[in-house]
């Protein structure tokens, strides 16, 4: 078995395993080549007339592949680290396949808390446990941090983050902690960390707490981390390395592994369509299993009798009026009652507050508890000064963590944050552990350990590093100007009348953030097809989105839109349960649906939602929260 874990610049182009002790070198390229070979795909991803292949035509190309000429490689699973893996390996010059049981994010990947960081309590572990490991997985993910936010700059973002202090010990902990942080982050620090008076920091963030527990605020260290829109990002890169060449397929699950005559080795899939019930056999040198939580039940398909990997954990969010929290400006509450660090953050125009942590079963969608919700809402009451309502609960989700374990360890107690790369049947590498901030390194490590077990021969070397994923080329934060000059949103009123308005501030800097440079696309269809009008009542999303979504964007149902392509599933539930018919309705339209399946849509949207658990559709004890 092998394990790679990138170890910096230091080491070059260098991986070495961690399991067997060998070590995996790049392939010989000049720079020459890689400048030339990244040039090339950035021309291709970024064309103004690239055209994303339509799912049918992904499908034939994945039907097409045979035992006699296979493809590279196959990933299982359409999340951060699966849409990755694909984006990697095309970029190299693989043929490549991606099949995702449900939609691009479904799982983990869109119920992240919003972050992407280097881990300031691993650093608080590195430092007082003198943990090496620990102290290399802030050194990483602080370089990959950077990148992420290079990469896809309109969907990612630096974010101070407030950490209030109650007494001067604190005050002095954690600046020489954040400190330490900053030179840990070195050439790729966002922006230097500093301490904030009571006075200063009552005007950044007003509805923080000056009295608690007896004590009196002693004033704030403000430190940067990056924040993203996840499902956005995580949809980008699917569509990314779609245009690279990877034939990427949502709602289709694998049911199946077919192995080669003697039974030895994989060499291909079974696959469903869940859309329309097909199946068809792809085959591969390779395949990747990037299933996350589900990546256990994948390695079962070549061995029922392989030991568990996975220690799932759930993390629970709530979603919070934008009141809570000020724009530009998140709340860490550093150590909780079980010694536990929530985060209070604006995201998307509301707050995001989280996260917990605890042993949770693998289900497919996941409901936080309601124990879960009154421990996050208990955590940021004490420090804040407005009255912490369970009532104000707009959204409440719940993810699942893929913890990992060593799978050559001969107990389960090595379970790690980082990640895991092994080949444990042949023809079937897994990726599992790790985290969003990392999922491009992750990728690459995959890359690597595919490439070796499949023997395969690549073009080119790895070239994420500096390759920004659709929408991101030539996108800066004015961008919206363009859009609130050039254009209107006209809407159809209920008399069937075409009525302009204006393409709003609000309006102009969602899709600019959403789309990025593909935005005026999106703005195009509001004005000349007359789906201007926005779709739940104070949120900027627009009927155009849909019907983009759907041609662009793989958007094949109800639920793709409100939860992945939009946020309003989990920003709003009861807002997303509001927009359905007509987010239906335009659907119905893009993809031809009967009322039969119209119907189906609805129903399963609204079971989606349920598991929703705003102050709408939980049932509750108010009791302290009332």
């Amino acid at each position: 078995m092998t394990r790679l874990r990138r170890l910096g610049t230091a080491l070059g182009a260098a991986a070495a395993t961690a399991y067997g002790g060998a070590i995996l070198l790049s392939p010989p390229f000049s720079s020459n080549d890689h400048g030339s070979q990244l040039t090339a795909f950035q021309h291709k991803i970024h064309d103004p007339d690239a055209v994303l292949p339509s799912r049918q035509v992904q499908q034939s190309s994945l039907i097409g592949s045979t035992s006699v000429n296979p493809l590279d490689i196959l990933v299982i699973g359409g999340g951060a680290t699966g849409t990755g893996v694909a984006l990697d390996a095309a970029t190299r010059g693989l043929r490549v396949g991606l099949v995702e049981r449900e939609d691009f994010s479904s799982g983990t990947s869109s119920r992240s808390t919003k972050l992407i960081h280097g881990g300031v309590r691993y650093l608080e572990k590195a430092v007082f446990k003198l943990d090496y490991g620990q102290l290399k997985l802030v050194f990483h993910a602080l370089e990959e941090r950077k990148q992420v936010i290079d990469n896809a700059p309109h969907l990612c973002n630096a974010l101070p983050c407030m950490t209030p202090c109650f007494d001067w010990f604190e005050v002095v902990y954690f600046w020489i902690g954040l400190k330490m942080y900053d030179l840990v982050a070195g050439a790729r620090l966002l922006h230097l960390s500093r301490y904030y008076s009571t006075k200063e920091s009552i005007e950044l963030f007003p509805t923080l707490a000056t009295e608690g527990n007896g004590r009196s605020l002693r004033g704030t260290v403000v430190y940067y981390d990056g924040q993203m829109n996840d499902a956005r990002l995580n949809v980008g890169l699917a569509c990314t390395a779609a245009l690279a060449g990877a034939a990427v397929m949502n709602h289709a699950e694998v049911v199946s592994l077919l192995k080669d005559s003697v039974g030895e080795r994989i060499i291909g899939a079974r696959i469903r369509d869940n859309l329309t019930g097909k199946e068809f056999d792809t085959y591969a040198k390779v395949i990747v299993n990037a299933a996350g939580p589900f990546c256990d039940s994948v390695r079962k398909m070549a061995d029922k009798n392989v030991r568990d990997v996975i220690c799932p954990s759930s993390g629970v969010h709530i979603i919070l009026p934008d009141y809570y929290s000020p724009e530009g400006m998140g709340l860490i509450v550093p150590k909780t009652k079980d010694g536990r660090v929530v985060f209070m953050l604006p995201w998307l125009g509301r707050t995001v507050a989280g996260t917990t942590d605890s042993n949770t079963a693998i289900t497919f969608l996941p409901e936080p508890h309601e124990d879960e919700i009154q421990f996050i809402l208990d955590a940021i009451s004490d420090y804040l000064n407005v009255k912490v309502r369970r009532s104000d609960v707009l959204s409440a989700w719940s993810g699942i963590r893929p913890l990992a374990t060593d799978p050559s360890a001969k107990n389960t107690e090595s379970i790690s944050r980082d990640h895991v790369v092994f080949e444990d049947h042949p023809g079937l590498v897994t990726i599992t552990g790790g985290k969003w901030t990392t999922y491009r390194s992750m990728a690459e490590d995959a890359v690597n350990v595919a490439i070796k077990a499949g023997k395969l021969t690549p073009t080119g070397e790895c070239v994420t590093n500096n390759l920004r994923i659709v929408g991101g080329e030539g996108w800066d934060p004015a961008s919206f100007t363009v859009l609130t000059q050039q254009y209107v949103r006209m809407k159809l009123s209920h008399g069937g009348k075409v009525v302009p308005g204006v393409m709003d501030t609000a309006s102009a800097k969602h899709l600019s953030h959403a789309y990025g440079t593909l935005s005026e696309r999106v703005a195009a269809i509001a004005q000349n097809e007359n789906l201007g009008k926005r779709l739940a009542h104070g949120y900027p999303f627009l009927e155009a989105e849909v019907a983009y979504c759907a041609r662009y964007e793989y958007c094949e149902s109800a639920i793709d839109f409100i939860a992945r392509r939009s946020r309003l599933a989990f920003l709003d539930t009861d807002a997303a349960r509001r927009a359905l018919p007509r987010v239906i309705q335009l659907l119905a339209a893009e993809h031809k649906w009967d009322k039969s399946r119209q119907k189906e849509e609805l129903q399963k949207a609204k079971d989606f939602l349920e598991t929703f658990k705003s102050s709408k559709n939980a049932q509750f004890y108010d009791g302290k929260h009332n």
